[in-house]
Parts: structure tokens; C-alpha cells; sequence
């Protein structure tokens, strides 16, 4: 791939940041943020952080929409912090309704007659770091439009251009399909926790037909299966069987606890009856490289996700995970941050060695008390994250320590009931904890700055891909 080296003010046809027609004054007078959904979207700084561009987001009327003309943005715009984290780049996708752009952030058009705009957004994306060195200033960083005019990328022909978005689009979009799927994967698994754990409904319904002198098996089995009676007489024997089984295990009576109303049977318990080993890392850093076995920091473990980020920057090597730490996680360990952003909760996946920073602790359960997938859904509750807010310890940062965790009752049903659990969830959770998502992440970020650079060919990313 030859490189011609261009300025960007040469390829962008806007560069503007916040209007409001030259006055504070009218700028208060003409534009409200409503937190109310309005005509417009308001975008602001932080929903490009968290690449969630419904997440905390505010609204603006139509009148305020034109107003800002200036601030109007379209989809493949080019949106650019100009002060908090000055030249950090984000692309706008379509949000399919109109959008306005708020304070603190540049808008770049880039003329499309001139080159593809998310080809530029790639390479500035991937060359960050050469755009942020251009901000300045001893408190606050900033950058001006004129740096932004005088940044220079290298622009091959159109043609590779439109090769290397493309490739970049098929991986991204594959990453996002499967995270979508993850997700509806999730919520299923969520609903069916919530229904048998927390509202009880198949002990709820065996109450109800005993009292009405109904079969209270079958009463149970209609609330798991969601089918009718009827439907459930047509199902294959040993689906039935299978079904009849799991409904059978359910009580038919609710008793008062320290918890409320729970089936009958059902224990309440706290952690230092149902942990076989607490893990940690000895309260300090271990030493870290580049490569190696992955450490896990609290921002490896998502919001909503069962399986922790294994792209980390700090790695231990093989010496250190085997002499420096005093444990080391295994398959179906929990782990938890409890400091600074509290209750992020992921679960070891098999087949692989990790360890984890400081902030974070690992529980090891004993199995024949309770599954680590129950435990995890059950400590992922609102209930559960609830009681973890009522005992945090707020110092520079809020955290949680381990004595005030094991004050939490925890609901301990017969472990026969949360085995079929997991055992119903389980091809949810190892589709989420398929390496396929990871693989396609290290393709993008990894070659594709390469490819940019001209170092390896589409054909490269292709056979890469291949091998996802």
C-alpha cells in the first residue's frame, strides 16, 4: 500500500465545535437539556466514553435543534474531544434521529469526494496517541482547530481505502452480532433465575392449585415450560419426563425467614457456611509485562457480563503466577471487585489461567452447597447488590471488605434444584464464553493498525479471519 501523506483540514469540508450564534446569553434563552425524550439528541462527552449513545443521554426541542445549526451532526461525522481527554476521536453512527452536538467536542465532516470518513476515523482512531500530542495547556489539556487542521495521515488510493473500512466494518459488526446475542442469551437466563429464585412462581403456582384442588405438579410444569396443559400433552416423553422431574422439586409451601417468605425447605445461609476458599493477591501489585498469563483489573469485569475482558495491557509471566501469588483461580470461581466501582461480578471461564489485581476478590464455593452459577445470578440480583450498597466503608474510595460481605443472608434452595438450573443455563453460558468474540477483537485491533501502515495485506486479514 502506497502512503501519500495529507493534511486533514485538506479533507474535511466542517470543523466546529459548540454554536449558539456568537451569544451565552441566547445560548441560555434558546437551548434546554431536558432528561425527557424530546425531538432531539443531545450528545455529550461521556456517551462517546462509554460507546453507548443511549446511556445517559439528554434531549433537546426542535427550536434548540436549529438553533445549534452548526452543531448538527450526521452519521460518519468525525466527533473530536476538544478539552476532557483533548483528541481523543469517536465516530458518529446513525442513531435514525436527529442529533446535536454539545459542548467541549469538535464536529469533522470529512468531504467524501476526497476520501472514505471512516477510513479517517481508523487511522486517527489507531494514531491517538499522535493527535493527542498536539493538545496543550499546564492544567487542562486542549487542543485547537488549527492543530486539528494540521494533523497529518497518510491516504493510499480510494480503492484501499474502501478495502480497509470494509474489512474493519465486516469484523466489527460480527463483534457486535455476537455481543447482541450474548446478551438476549443473558436476559434469558436472568428471567428464568428471577422466575424460579425470587418470585418463586412454580412454588407459587403448586400453592395455588393445591388450594384451588388442582394438579399441582402440572400446574408447576405450565409455569416453567410457559405452555398450556394442552401443550404440554403433545410434548415428546422425555422432554415431558424431564420437565415432570424438575417440577417435582419445587415445594409447595411457603415459610417466613430472615429473608421473607421462601420455600419451604429452603435455607438461608451467609458466605462463611458455602466458601470453600476466599482468593486474592496478597494486597499489593505482583510485577507485570506485556505478554503473558492475563491480569485481571476492575475494569476487566463488565457491567452485565458473566465473562471478564481477557484483552489486558499488564500480564505476569509464568515464574510470578506460580511463586507470587498464594492462589490461583480455577473454572467456575466468582470474582468481585470491591473497591471503587463495587460489585462487578464475572465467573472463571475453563481452560484458562488468569489472575487478578488488587481490588478484586475470588470466591471458591463448596459445591455440594451450592452451584457457582446459581451463586453468581443470585449475587448479580438487585437484592444482592442492594445489601452490598448498605455495607460499603466510604474512605478515598467506597469499598466493601470481606467481613461485612459474609453479614449478607443468601438464599441456599436444594442444590438439586439449582444443578437443573445451571444445567438449563449452561449452553447460555458457554456461548458467552466462546473465544470466537476475543478472536475477532484481536484480529481488529491488533492487524488492522497494520493494515493501515501497509505492513500486511487484506489477504493477510482475510486468512485471519478465516481462522476466528
Amino acid at each position: 500500500m502506497l502512503n501519500n501523506k495529507v493534511r486533514l483540514g485538506d479533507l474535511i469540508e466542517v470543523l466546529t465545535d459548540y454554536h449558539a450564534n456568537g451569544a451565552y446569553k441566547k445560548l441560555k434563552e434558546n437551548v434546554e437539556l431536558l432528561d425527557d425524550e424530546d425531538y432531539a439528541l443531545m450528545v455529550r462527552t461521556t456517551n462517546f466514553e462509554n460507546n453507548d449513545f443511549h446511556d445517559s443521554v439528554k434531549y433537546i426541542s426542535e427550536h434548540a435543534y436549529n438553533f445549534l445549526e452548526k452543531s448538527k451532526v450526521y452519521p460518519n461525522d468525525l466527533i473530536m474531544n476538544k478539552i476532557a481527554n483533548a483528541g481523543s476521536i469517536y465516530l458518529m453512527p446513525d442513531l435514525q434521529r436527529p442529533v446535536s452536538l454539545a459542548m467541549n467536542l469538535f464536529l469533522i465532516r470529512v468531504n467524501e469526494k476526497l476520501a472514505n470518513p471512516v477510513y479517517v476515523y481508523l487511522y486517527l482512531k489507531i494514531n491517538e496517541q499522535y493527535v493527542k500530542q498536539f493538545a496543550n495547556g499546564s492544567v487542562t489539556k486542549t487542543i485547537t482547530k488549527e492543530a486539528v487542521r494540521n494533523l497529518e495521515i497518510f491516504l493510499p488510493s480510494r480503492e484501499e481505502q474502501d478495502i480497509v473500512v470494509e474489512q474493519y466494518l465486516a469484523l466489527d459488526n460480527k463483534i457486535n452480532l455476537n455481543l447482541k446475542i450474548n446478551q438476549n442469551l443473558e436476559s434469558i437466563a436472568q428471567a428464568i433465575f428471577k422466575s424460579w429464585f425470587i418470585d418463586f412462581d412454580p412454588v407459587r403456582a403448586k400453592i395455588t392449585a393445591k388450594r384451588e384442588g388442582k394438579d399441582t405438579e402440572l400446574a408447576a410444569m405450565c409455569v416453567i415450560s410457559g405452555k398450556s396443559e394442552t401443550e404440554l400433552e403433545q410434548m415428546a416423553e422425555d422432554d415431558f419426563a424431564e420437565l415432570q422431574a424438575t417440577a417435582a422439586l419445587f415445594p409447595d409451601e411457603l415459610v417466613e425467614s430472615e429473608l421473607g417468605e421462601v420455600p419451604k425447605g429452603w435455607e438461608v445461609t451467609r458466605f462463611n457456611k458455602i466458601i470453600l476458599q476466599y482468593i486474592d493477591n496478597r494486597g499489593k501489585t505482583p510485577p507485570t509485562q506485556i505478554d503473558g498469563i492475563p491480569l485481571l483489573e476492575v475494569k476487566h469485569l463488565p457491567e452485565g457480563s458473566l465473562n471478564p475482558d481477557l484483552n489486558t495491557e499488564k500480564r505476569v509471566s509464568l515464574e510470578t503466577f506460580n511463586n507470587w501469588f498464594r492462589a490461583h483461580l480455577q473454572e467456575d470461581d466468582l470474582i468481585i471487585s470491591t473497591v471503587g466501582t463495587i460489585g462487578r461480578l464475572c465467573i472463571i471461564p475453563a481452560d484458562k489461567k488468569l489472575t487478578i489485581a488488587q481490588n478484586i476478590l475470588g470466591l471458591r464455593f463448596k459445591k455440594d452447597e451450592v452451584n457457582p452459577l446459581f451463586m453468581y445470578y443470585q449475587m448479580d440480583s438487585c437484592k444482592f447488590r442492594n445489601d452490598v450498597n448498605a455495607r460499603l466503608v466510604i474512605t478515598v474510595q467506597a469499598s466493601i471488605k470481606r467481613k461485612d460481605l459474609e453479614t449478607i443472608d443468601l438464599l441456599k434452595p436444594d442444590i438439586n434444584i439449582q444443578n437443573v438450573f445451571a444445567e438449563k443455563i449452561k449452553p447460555f453460558v458457554l456461548s458467552q464464553q466462546s473465544d470466537e468474540s476475543l478472536k475477532l477483537i484481536d484480529i481488529r485491533d491488533t492487524l488492522l493498525p497494520k493494515l493501515l501502515s501497509g505492513e500486511v495485506s487484506v489477504e493477510d486479514i482475510k486468512q485471519q479471519q478465516d481462522l476466528a
